[in-house]
């Protein structure tokens, strides 16, 4: 069977879930059929007149990493800039797919393959997203059938789940005790008798949201009137996604230096790369950030690192940088600046990989390599006339 354009959603969602998307965001699907047959994709940076002309009569799929409709429409009017793409795109049988904050908090993600072309070794986020909440709920069931059922009904409603496995679990065996009291209706014993009840205990994970919902299963499928259960709240896990990542270069070289090997790993630009900061500075600690950076600049201050590689930085926040460094008496990271699409540039080829891996070799996949950066010129400064 031939792979279809829903079957090159999944693997896209897959690497890049949509759930880690920022909720202003608009990812996914833009336009086309999830049934219709694919043989070719072209994955770009932008959804823009260039890249669309590339795909249109070529692929069945175009994927792009910034949306075409980002903020809310109430037409797509052929009339209009984004609807006339948008109905060259459905005529010429072209669906277009988004990856955008969701590809730049994926591991790996827009980030890591930036600073994969600067020749890093990546250790980790520059600023870890929050990995869902988990509680553990333990509880106490009698041996026979009923260790089943709870166990059952625990997992239908979204205990057990670990990765890509579910029903997960971990039961020992014990000796329950109890006393029933007037007014019990015990499943096992008498009122005002001691009993002890050979039982197992039963331990599952499950998300904090679905806390209620286990809670309700565990009390309508256990056998007992009063079930005992422990429900415990983890302990934060480490996460390997999040915005920007940290790396190391294999060996420190000054910041002028560093800058010219970030200029060499990036397609060339109107906008080219600028830095500040003391061009004889050991840099060997490096924070990257695909895309506009200027949020997690505080971040990479307090990562300590050398120097923070990211775009469209502004200047007041570039200069209030660099001041509070001097005055605190020591260096704050060096910055480099590129242009917003060659930082992104580079997840094309890796959200490419990701789409030969799923599909094979039936489908054809392509990055494109036209410039959608929207600075067509640029000229040097350096012999400019004095300020007045």
């Amino acid at each position: 069977m031939s792979a279809t354009v829903g079957d090159a959603i999944a693997a896209l969602e897959a690497a890049y879930p949509p759930a880690l998307a920022a909720d202003w965001d608009a990812v996914g699907l833009a336009c086309g059929d999830p049934d219709e047959p694919v043989s070719r994709v072209l994955v770009a940076v932008d959804p823009v007149v260039e890249t669309v002309d590339e795909a249109v009569g070529q692929a069945q799929l175009l994927v792009t990493h910034h949306p075409l409709l980002l903020r809310g429409v109430h037409g797509v009017g052929a009339d209009t800039p984004k609807g006339a793409l948008l109905h060259r795109l459905i005529r010429g049988g072209t669906a277009l797919f988004t990856a955008h904050t969701n590809a730049d908090s994926a591991d790996p993600g827009v980030s890591d393959a930036l600073a994969q072309a600067i020749g890093l070794r990546v250790d980790g986020p520059l600023v870890p997203a929050p990995t869902e909440p988990l509680d553990k709920i333990i509880t106490f069931i009698p041996v026979g059938p009923a260790i089943t059922a709870v166990h059952d009904a625990l997992s239908d409603a979204g205990a057990g789940r670990i990765g890509d496995y579910s029903h997960c679990s971990f039961a020992t065996a014990g000796t329950g005790q109890f006393k029933p009291l007037a007014g019990a209706n015990p499943t096992i014993g008498e009122v005002g008798r001691l009993e002890r009840v050979a039982e197992t205990k039963l331990e599952m994970v499950l998300p904090r949201h679905r806390r209620a919902a286990v809670v309700a299963a565990l009390r309508a499928a256990h056998p007992y009137e009063e079930p005992a259960f422990d429900l415990l709240e983890l302990a934060d896990i480490p996460s390997t996604r999040g915005l920007g990542r940290i790396g190391v270069l294999p060996v420190a070289e000054p910041l002028s230096a560093f800058t010219e090997r970030v200029a060499a790993a990036l397609p060339a630009t109107a906008w080219g790369v600028r830095a500040a900061g003391d061009p004889d500075r050991p840099v060997r600690r490096v924070a990257v950030c695909g895309g506009a950076g200027d949020s997690a600049l505080s971040d990479a201050v307090r990562a300590g690192v050398d120097a923070y590689v990211t775009a469209d930085l502004r200047h007041h926040p570039a200069a209030e940088h660099l001041l509070a460094g001097s005055l605190a008496g020591r260096g704050t990271p060096a910055l480099v600046d590129v242009a917003h699409w060659a930082s992104e540039w580079p997840w094309c080829a890796q959200a490419a990989d990701v789409l030969r891996r799923a599909l094979g070799g039936s489908v054809e996949v392509r990055v494109s390599h036209r410039r959608t950066d929207p600075w067509s010129l640029g000229t040097g400064s350096q012999q400019g006339g004095a300020p007045q």
